[in-house]
């Protein structure tokens, strides 16, 4: 069977690493989602690849930066793709046409604001394409349940690109933490500096929030850690503004936010335990790192403390000052042929365990419950992250507890 096609949809840091007509100013220089892919062609696990934006006016100058950023610097690694709209028009439905030209079995990537995954994914998975969303899956806990049916309704592979489940540490610490007793208690922070809010203006405050794009991290890394046992079952969200505004954001875009989770045991009555999730976008510009990140779990029999921020890996430079590289999410580097040699990136390996199982799943080779059952980002197993993230928004919009309800077995999720 000859690999699945992918069309990417959203043309911007994340996928190609152009913003505003130039590199990125973060560490995505040269994007995350292309670079893999294009990589993953070389390699011969994806076929024809396409890309899809609203403008089709910026892929002129898309194909320059590829290429000199991409195959000029790895032995004339191919960024040819085939693109929506033409480079001379702008439409924001684009993705359907896109969508329409590839054969069922086909994928699409979506790196597109938070509000446009669900009708883009629901498109795509109607028409048999397989989907790999970035975090957060979608905004509310209904559009999930919804995309949920219709993935299995049409036999289609949704894989929610919850990359930190793969970093080495945080997968070995999952996996330790099933050793060490009940949970108890689980604390995390990751932020960004201010600066990102120039990439992120146009939607910051307005469409999505700090908790749906940096929260959404811990609160599935937590929520996998746990899962087996813990369910959660009321959220209270807390904010601080000001600083996102004086940089130009909508009165209504938050600084920080913090997600208070209490979690109650599925078998042990009486047994509760406490999540708290913080996230921000107003950080320091020389902070040394792009994103601070780390947690500290706490269960009845141990703990486990992670902090990510500093791999023990430093860089001075007399322009850039002093800046910890994390080299283990995507690697830039050429290998020793000069090729690409960030396939052992965690970055790099989410996108590939999304391309191993739907071309599994072609195949034949695996079910989707199969693929449910492995410790993966499917629809199924982030239900509960989803579920957070929307009492959080609606805690804060409300300025109240909001309950998380289930039915017998865990079906029926609701907020109340």
């Amino acid at each position: 069977m000859a690999p699945p096609a992918v069309l990417m949809v959203g043309t911007g840091e994340y996928t190609t690493g152009y913003v505003g007509g130039a590199a990125s100013g973060s560490d995505k220089k040269v994007g995350v989602v292309g670079l893999t892919l294009f990589d993953l062609r070389r390699r011969g696990k994806v076929g024809d690849l396409s890309m899809v934006g609203v403008s089709g006016k910026k892929f002129p100058g898309i194909r320059d930066h590829l290429h000199k950023n991409i195959t000029q610097v790895y032995n004339n690694l191919d960024t040819s793709f085939t693109s929506y709209p033409s480079d001379t028009s702008t439409d924001p439905d684009a993705y359907k046409p896109a969508i329409d030209a590839l054969p069922r079995g086909s994928a699409i990537t979506i790196f597109t604001p938070d509000p446009t995954h669900y009708p883009i994914a629901l498109y795509a998975i109607e028409r048999g394409i397989h989907v790999l969303v970035t975090k957060p899956a979608v905004k509310t806990l209904p559009e999930h349940l919804a995309l949920l049916a219709a993935a299995r309704k049409n036999n289609v592979f949704v894989f929610i690109e919850h990359h930190k489940r793969f970093d080495p540490a945080y997968s070995d610490a999952r996996a330790k933490a099933q050793k060490l007793g009940d949970f108890n208690y689980f604390y995390s922070y990751m932020s960004q500096p201010k600066f990102q809010l120039e990439t992120f203006k146009a939607w910051a405050g307005k469409e999505s929030d700090i908790s749906y794009y940096l929260n959404s991290h811990h609160v599935d890394i937590c929520d996998s850690m746990v899962s087996e046992n813990w369910t959660p079952y009321r959220v209270n969200a807390s904010a601080s503004k000001g600083t996102a505004v004086e940089l130009g954001c909508v009165p209504e875009t938050e600084d920080t936010i913090t997600l208070l989770v209490d979690w109650r045991h599925k078998s042990k009555p009486g047994k509760v335990a406490t999540g708290v999730y913080t996230a921000s976008w107003t950080a320091p510009e020389r902070a040394g790192v792009h994103s601070n990140q780390y947690f500290h779990y706490m269960a009845a029999n141990g703990e486990v403390r992670i902090n990510q921020a500093k791999r023990g890996y430093d860089v001075t430079g007399d322009d850039s000052g002093l800046a910890w590289i994390n080299p283990f999410y995507m690697r830039y580097s050429p290998d020793e042929e000069g090729n690409f040699g960030g396939q052992t990136g965690y970055g790099y390996i989410s996108f590939e365990k999304f391309i191993d199982a739907i071309t599994a799943l072609n195949e034949g080779r695996v079910t989707l419950d199969d693929l449910d059952k492995r410790p993966l980002p499917t629809l199924k197993n982030t239900i509960a992250t989803t579920a957070i993230l929307h009492a959080g928004r609606v805690s804060l919009d409300e300025g109240r507890a909001v309950e998380i309800v289930q039915g017998k077995g865990g079906e029926g999720w609701e907020l109340k």
